[in-house]
């Protein structure tokens, strides 16, 4: 995710809602509620949407193979009225799919897989490894990566004991694969940009 900003509701002040965005100006600029809290994030960089677009091209040839489920790239995910993100990159089953939208064509349930990437910038590691978490843990997602090319690494949540937590995180010459998605498997190091006529990590 981008860089953001974060907007504190103060308990005897009313919270945000997903009726506050739709009065928010369309500045290319992505607004988001967790908890009635409102986070702002700035366009992504070069390097964050290198990776989503990676990581969405692999998925995607998986499930065309599989024919599983669905990938989406930043779809709402509308749990509540003081519940609402959207992530960078999600996966879900055709199972969970079906029910899953609402009128608006948001989703309404949580897909399996979440994926967010990383921008720089404390506001944004407290935002996906703390508030996201929390929010996906609560909401029934099933596995929650990641993605950070700063560090170029990818930590793995996966649902334990009715909650995520963190069972590893791949370095650059690890291969992510996953219980959800039965033969998918992505070097980590293909996530991140290397510049021409230099080797990616291994």
């Amino acid at each position: 995710m981008a860089t953001a900003q974060r907007f504190i509701v103060p308990d005897t002040e009313p919270k945000f809602t997903s009726a506050d965005l739709l009065l928010l100006a369309d500045d290319n600029k992505r607004y988001e509620i967790i908890e009635g809290e409102l986070f702002v994030s700035r366009s992504p960089t070069f390097d964050h949407q290198f990776a989503c677009t990676h990581l969405s091209h692999y998925l995607v040839g998986w499930n065309l193979e599989s024919q599983l489920g669905e990938v989406v790239i930043a779809p709402g995910l509308v749990f509540a009225d003081d519940d609402d993100v959207a992530p960078d990159l999600v996966w879900i089953s055709h199972e969970r799919l079906a029910g899953a939208l609402d009128e608006s064509r948001h989703f309404r349930v949580a897909p399996e897989l979440v994926v967010e990437v990383l921008s720089p910038g404390k506001a944004n590691e407290e935002r996906d490894r703390k508030a996201k978490l929390k929010l996906y843990s609560r909401r029934g997602v099933q596995e929650y990566w990641i993605v950070d090319w700063i560090t170029q690494q990818v930590e793995v949540y996966r649902r334990a004991r009715r909650r995520l937590r963190l069972v590893e995180t791949s370095l650059p010459k690890d291969k992510i694969t996953s219980p959800l998605l039965p033969g998918f498997a992505c070097q980590v190091s293909s996530l991140f940009f290397t510049p021409p006529g230099h080797k990616k990590p291994l």
